[in-house]
């Protein structure tokens, strides 16, 4: 998922970020904090032109500092629920790109990789056995989290663009319908979404709000009122259509590793789960 200097890059030590070193004629260390390169499970294929991220494979970031855990225990960061994406746009090399037009997936392999280099690969957390219920800590390993990618999916019909879109045809109507793929500000406005509907006690519309966000064109045409109508016309057969394509098509990372209960044997794969220690460890 991520690699970083020597070990992690596979790559000679004249490749690695260098160590800290003590400017010559100076008493005081000057140190270099090293880096590591997160490969992207979006590949930038999924980016327009003139995007920072356009066809481009590793993202570089910082090792976290006292800086970064400063950030993550900022309070008033964590009840404006910031904390996490300011931590991750300070440990970003490349300062033109931006969390909020980085894809969902992209933006979790970064935090995933920020809390490798902060607090270790080992990640130990409690879980409750599927199977007899028993409680206990098990750990899982960070540096085994893999990526999943619509490359990963045979003969699956899409048309992808220059311009990080796609196009399928759905199955019942026949309709060329072009779709984009969510970041990281889509995610916060769906969220927004949820939440103010729920507090004005109106319906619940989460498959339709996602659909008029991923939906740009319908057979060429991207006028918002025929992609509307689509979405509240179209046979319910299309519309679960477009969303398992999507489902398959949008990279992101794998977070499922094996599990074997200590109480009972039971033995399958789990999703790691990331709860409130995953960077608030003790």
């Amino acid at each position: 998922m991520s690699r970083n200097n020597l070990e992690r890059m596979g790559a000679p030590p004249s490749e690695a970020s260098p160590p800290a070193m003590a400017k010559e004629g100076n008493p005081h260390l000057a140190f270099a904090t090293p880096t590591m390169f997160v490969d992207l499970p979006s590949k930038g294929l999924f980016y327009p032109e003139g995007h920072p991220l356009h066809n481009v494979d590793q993202v570089e970031i910082r090792f976290m500092t006292a800086k970064e855990e400063d950030i993550l225990t900022s309070q008033s960061l964590l009840k404006k629920g910031v904390a996490i994406d300011r931590m991750l746009q300070s440990v970003i090399i490349n300062k033109s790109i931006k969390l909020t037009d980085m894809l969902v997936g992209d933006k979790n392999a970064l935090i995933i990789a920020a809390r490798i280099s902060g607090f270790g690969a080992d990640y130990a957390v409690e879980i409750t056995c599927p199977s007899c219920g028993e409680q206990g800590e098990h750990s899982f390993d960070l540096d085994e989290v893999g990526t999943n990618s619509w490359e990963d999916h045979e003969n699956l019909e899409i048309e992808r663009s220059d311009n990080g879109r796609f196009t399928v045809t759905t199955p019942r109507t026949n309709t060329r319908v072009e779709l984009r793929l969510l970041v990281g500000e889509d995610e916060k406005y769906l969220a927004k979404l949820t939440a103010s509907k729920k507090k004005k006690k109106l319906p619940e519309t989460a498959m339709t709000d996602q659909l008029k966000r991923v939906i740009t064109a319908i057979n060429g045409d991207s006028s918002l009122s025929l992609i509307e109508s689509f979405i509240n016309n179209a046979p319910a057969i299309d519309t679960r259509y477009i969303r398992g394509i999507y489902k398959k098509v949008v990279p992101n990372i794998d977070l499922k590793q094996e599990y074997v209960c200590p109480n009972c044997g039971f033995d399958s794969e789990m999703e790691v789960p990331l709860t409130a220690k995953f960077f608030w460890a003790e």
